[in-house]
């Protein structure tokens, strides 16, 4: 049975339930299978030995989702060598017409849509929604992680700088 935290986000005011266990710095980052947008599997492992900046949102085809998406695409590109990876629960087609209309060049838009494994893995999943909360994760080479933002107000943007400067940290490196 998946861990269930209650009042763990809130959605413009209103309690939340997370399904999946909170991700804590230090941890071994947790494996999970998400799609791309040909439908492959994209996992953990298939960035193995390199940074990662996994971005969980609740949907592209939101204001927020949309600025914060366009804006972590920009950052990305200052970071040569990392993997970055926006992580919802839209469809794979519609995740790639957002990419295309948006010039999202510096990063991966991957579907969770499936079978939900990245939510439940990194404690993000909304049971009462089935969306994905607002996360931040930075994952070391060596697959562990350096840094975790759960933003507790869905609607909210996550601390940008606080993100990026954990990727350019030596130990993220």
């Amino acid at each position: 049975m998946d861990t269930e935290r209650n009042n763990a986000v809130t959605f413009k005011s209103n309690p939340l339930t997370l399904i999946g266990s909170e991700i804590k710095v230090g941890q071994k980052a947790p494996e999970f299978s998400a799609l791309a947008g040909d439908l492959s599997p994209v996992t953990l492992a298939s960035s193995k030995g390199k940074t990662r900046l996994l971005i969980s949102v609740p949907s592209l085809d939101t204001g927020v989702c949309d600025a914060e998406t366009r804006r972590f695409n920009e950052e990305a590109a200052k970071f040569p060598g990392i993997e970055a990876l926006v992580i919802s629960v839209d469809l794979p087609f519609a995740q790639g017409r957002f990419c295309q209309t948006a010039g999202i060049k510096n990063l991966k838009c991957l579907s969770d849509h499936r079978d939900v494994s990245f939510g439940k893995a990194y404690g993000t999943l909304i049971k009462e929604l089935r969306l994905l909360s607002r996360a931040i994760f930075v994952v070391d080479a060596s697959d562990k992680v350096t840094y975790v933002e759960y933003v507790k107000e869905v609607t909210s943007h996550p601390n940008y700088e606080a993100a990026l400067n954990a990727l350019k940290a030596p130990a993220a490196r």
